[in-house]
């Protein structure tokens, strides 16, 4: 039997949906403040999953991820609890700001406390209402600004469980992700929740491929869960085995000037392939930028301008980095269908 559940004070009831303010301080204009929270609470009991995005407030994809989700026909029958929160960091989002007012980010601010700084007592509020009561976790994020990241799933992938999760949101490429310091993943991790962070698309943009790539792994992972029932009438294709890449890394300009790429996302690369050119603008010269090593690209920088040192290209690495990128290029092919019961059931509108 489903119990009841508490957030803000608020109670929950069995076989209901809710929309929950939570409270949070409000701006030096004496403007009130609050993280909007969806919360489906299913009939029957079962798995507490939470689905957030924008804890960096220029991230917007997840948020028009969220959006979707909530309107899927899926949802309308559930097995437990999905709690929604499409802007977790409203401050950042009203200024178009990764950081909160005070300049932090509220990623590197886990657990927090109720006495600390601004981002800290977000991140306790973060804690004690949504992770505390939840039992699964999704986390929605994009590259930074000027950057774009192929959809991947990042996770504690030596924890069977939170293995299964990623395997089940079902995208080719996943990083075995190590837990950064004051990250949501990694206080989430202390109290035993699993939880997967999911990266696409660019910061203060919309990606179609990403967004729809993120609601349907979403239900892939609560179907994986028992929350909501396969599809019925529809002949699906066996997923294929995702990759998984046990390291990364970014590949840094060589100099300084304007970056033309020649590699884009999800392309293989091999040892000392070139993938772009840095040309003076005053003068004929060009640096050229190779790749160290073998491997799949997801991720690259997106504005032409660059110094020397800055990130470029990133690259995880793979033992069959053919295959990945084949695997790569299907899965695009197949995120944008032209099967109208797809639209039906996630609700593209």
């Amino acid at each position: 039997m489903q119990q009841i559940l508490t957030i803000s004070g608020q109670i929950v009831l069995p076989d209901t949906s809710v929309f929950i303010d939570l409270p949070l301080p409000p701006l030096y204009t004496h403007t009130p403040m609050t993280m909007p929270v969806h919360i489906i609470h299913g009939k029957k009991s079962g798995p507490r999953l939470f689905i957030c995005a924008a804890i960096h407030g220029d991230e917007l994809n997840g948020v028009e991820i969220i959006r979707r989700l909530l309107k899927a026909l899926a949802l309308k029958r559930i097995t437990g609890t999905l709690i929604a929160i499409p802007m977790v960091n409203v401050y950042g989002i009203i200024h178009h700001s990764r950081y909160l007012p005070d300049r932090r980010d509220l990623n590197r601010s886990f657990p927090g406390s109720k006495s600390g700084a601004l981002a800290s007592r977000i991140a306790d509020l973060f804690m004690s209402e949504i992770v505390a009561n939840s039992t699964h976790g999704i986390d929605l994020h994009t590259g930074a600004i000027h950057r774009s990241n192929l959809p991947q799933i990042r996770a504690n992938l030596d924890d069977e469980t939170t293995l299964s999760l990623a395997k089940a949101f079902n995208v080719p490429v996943l990083i075995n992700a190590n837990l950064r310091d004051g990250s949501l993943r990694e206080s989430a991790a202390e109290l035993g929740i699993p939880m997967l962070l999911y990266e696409a698309g660019e910061a203060l943009r919309f990606d179609e491929v990403s967004i729809r790539a993120g609601v349907r792994g979403i239900l892939n992972v609560m179907r994986h869960l028992g929350m909501i029932a396969g599809r019925k009438n529809r002949k699906i294709a066996t997923a294929k085995e995702p990759y998984i890449a046990r390291s990364s890394s970014w590949i840094r300009a060589p100099g300084s000037g304007i970056f033309r790429t020649l590699k884009s996302l999800g392309c293989r690369v091999a040892k000392n392939d070139l993938l772009g050119m840095i040309s003076d603008p005053v003068s004929s010269l060009e640096i050229e930028v190779i790749s160290p090593f073998s491997g799949i690209i997801i991720g690259r920088s997106e504005i032409p301008l660059v110094h020397e040192g800055e990130a470029v290209y990133h690259i995880a690495k793979f033992e069959d980095s053919r295959e990945v990128a084949e695997q790569v290029e299907n899965f695009h092919d197949d995120i944008l269908p032209e099967d109208n019961n797809d639209y039906e059931e996630l609700a593209i509108v």
